[in-house]
C-alpha cells in the first residue's frame, strides 16, 4: 500500500477530496511551551504543500489563536487548493461561561473569530471540538446548517463525543434536511484502540469519514520513551515540554511501552521508524481517512510522510494486533461467539463485506 499526499480520498459522504494525512497546526506557535517558531511552522507547511497534502487541521484555541493566525497568512496566496478544517467549543475567554460550549452563541462567535485569524471569508470543514453534555442536539445541527446555508461553512463534523449522540445528529439531520456530519475526529492510536468497539463501526455506517488525532499517542509510538522515563510518572513536574504533558496524561505505562517494543521490532525488519509504522497502522483501517500529523520540524515531517510507503506483512500487521489488542466488550464479545451466531443465523452462509 504505497500511497502519497495526492493519493486523495473522499472524506465521509461527501464528494470533498482530501489527502490521506492531514498537517496539524496545533504546533504552529509557541505559546504552549512548546512547537514551532514561525519561519518552521512555515518550512513545514510549504514542505507538506510541495508534496500535494491539501487538508490542514486547527482550531480556534490552538497555541492561544497563533495557530489560525499563521495559517491565514500562510494559505494567502493558495487558499483556494486547500481543505482548511477548524473547531469551536473549548473556552476562549475565562470568566465567560458562554465564550466555550456547543450553544448557539459561541458557534457563531467562534466561526467569526475563526474567519478573521484565517483571513478567509469561508472554512472548508468546522468541527464542534468537545462534547458538552448540556447543549440540545436540534440547536448545534441547526446553527451548523445555518451556517452552511450562509456560505460561511461548507461542511460540517464533530470530534470527541459518544457514538450514541454522533449517530443520532446524523439520524436527525437526515430526517430534517439540515447539513449532515462528514467527518469524526477521535483519539485512535495502537495505545489507544477502544474506538473500535463502537465510534469507527458507526462513523463508517452513518457516513463519516475518521480523522485520528494522537496517531503516535503523544509521541510514545515514536520509541522517544523509555522505562527510565515511566518511574517518573511518579514524580510531579512539568517543564513545559510535551514529555511532561505526556507524562501527566497518563501515557507512559508498561503495557503501552510493550507495544512500542513490537513497533520497534516491526520498524526493524522493514528498514522505517517507530513513528512510520505507528502512523501507517492506523492507515490499515478501512475506516480511518486521514490521521493528523503534528510535525513540529521538517525533519519530523519528513519522517511521518514516510508512513505512506509502509508496507506490512499479514504476519507483521497480527503481531501489532496481537499487541495492542483490546476486549471490545459487550455486546460485541457475546454477539461475536459462535453460540450467538448460530441461534441468529443457523447454518445460513453469509457474506459480508463492510
Amino acid at each position: 500500500m504505497s500511497l502519497t499526499l495526492d493519493t486523495y480520498r473522499l472524506l465521509g459522504r461527501s464528494g470533498l477530496r482530501v489527502s490521506p494525512l492531514a498537517l496539524g497546526a496545533a504546533t504552529f506557535g509557541t505559546e504552549w511551551g512548546w512547537g514551532a517558531e514561525q519561519d518552521e511552522a512555515r518550512k513545514l507547511f510549504d514542505r507538506y504543500v510541495e508534496r500535494g497534502g491539501n487538508f490542514i487541521d486547527t482550531a480556534s484555541t490552538y497555541t492561544n489563536g497563533s495557530s489560525e493566525r499563521l495559517l491565514g497568512e500562510f494559505t494567502r496566496d493558495n487558499r483556494e487548493s486547500l481543505v482548511l478544517a477548524t473547531k469551536y467549543s473549548t473556552l476562549r475567554r475565562p470568566g465567560d461561561p458562554n465564550s466555550g460550549g456547543n450553544h448557539r452563541k459561541t458557534l457563531f462567535a467562534s466561526v467569526e473569530a475563526s474567519l478573521r485569524q484565517l483571513n478567509t471569508d469561508y472554512l472548508d470543514l468546522f468541527y464542534l471540538h468537545l462534547w458538552d453534555f448540556t447543549t440540545p442536539v436540534e440547536e448545534i445541527l441547526r446553527g451548523m446548517d445555518d451556517l452552511v446555508r450562509q456560505g460561511k461553512v461548507l461542511y460540517v463534523a464533530i470530534s470527541n463525543a459518544p457514538a450514541w449522540q454522533v449517530s443520532r445528529m446524523q439520524a436527525i439531520a437526515g430526517l430534517r434536511g439540515w447539513s449532515p456530519l462528514v467527518a469524526l475526529q477521535i483519539e485512535y492510536n495502537l495505545i489507544e484502540r477502544t474506538g473500535e468497539r463502537d465510534l469507527i463501526p458507526m462513523a463508517r455506517e452513518m457516513g463519516l469519514g475518521v480523522i485520528p488525532w494522537s496517531p503516535l499517542a503523544g509521541g510514545v509510538l515514536t520509541g522517544k520513551y523509555s522505562r527510565d522515563d515511566l518511574a517518573a510518572t511518579n514524580a510531579a513536574f512539568d517543564d513545559g515540554t510535551r514529555k511532561s504533558v505526556t507524562i501527566a496524561n497518563g501515557a507512559l505505562t508498561e503495557r503501552n511501552l510493550a507495544i512500542v517494543d513490537v513497533v520497534k521490532e516491526v520498524a526493524t525488519e522493514l528498514g522505517r521508524t517507530p513513528a512510520q509504522v505507528g502512523l501507517a497502522w492506523t492507515l490499515q483501517n478501512p475506516g480511518v481517512t486521514a490521521p493528523i500529523i503534528g510535525a513540529r520540524t521538517p525533519a519530523q515531517l519528513e519522517d511521518n510522510l514516510g508512513a505512506l510507503e509502509v508496507d506490512f506483512t499479514a504476519a507483521q500487521l497480527a503481531r501489532l494486533d496481537e499487541a495492542s489488542a483490546i476486549g471490545l466488550g459487550f455486546p460485541h464479545d457475546m454477539l461475536a461467539r459462535d453460540t450467538t451466531r448460530a441461534l441468529t443465523r443457523g447454518d445460513l452462509k453469509v457474506e459480508t463485506r463492510r
